[in-house]
């Protein structure tokens, strides 16, 4: 996100992000109880799994709105594409890094 970001394209998804994001906020919470009641260590990393998994739906959903709303606005108005092309191209390496 650039200095020069006036607005959110990810702004008609923000309940259903802060929603899932809640979600994953309760699944942190719930490892953390099953670390302080001693439970099983399989038990722990499915639910590790499912908040990676999630967390990871909810960037991708974020880099979605990015690319159908900055990217393509900045594309079918001529303005700054190669420099939001390579913006985006910089976020997804870092999105799909291990």
């Amino acid at each position: 996100m650039g200095p020069d970001h006036t607005g959110h394209s990810y702004a008609l998804h923000k309940d259903d992000l802060l929603r899932r994001l809640r979600r994953i906020e309760g699944q942190v919470r719930g490892i953390q109880r099953m670390i302080e009641e001693d439970r099983y260590c399989v038990d722990i990393l499915v639910q590790i799994s499912a908040i990676k998994s999630a967390l990871h739906q909810v960037g991708l959903s974020i880099l979605e709105s990015h690319t159908r709303g900055c990217v393509a606005d900045a594309l079918a108005h001529r303005e700054h594409g190669e420099e939001k092309i390579d913006e985006l191209m910089d976020v997804i390496r870092q999105f799909t890094r291990s």
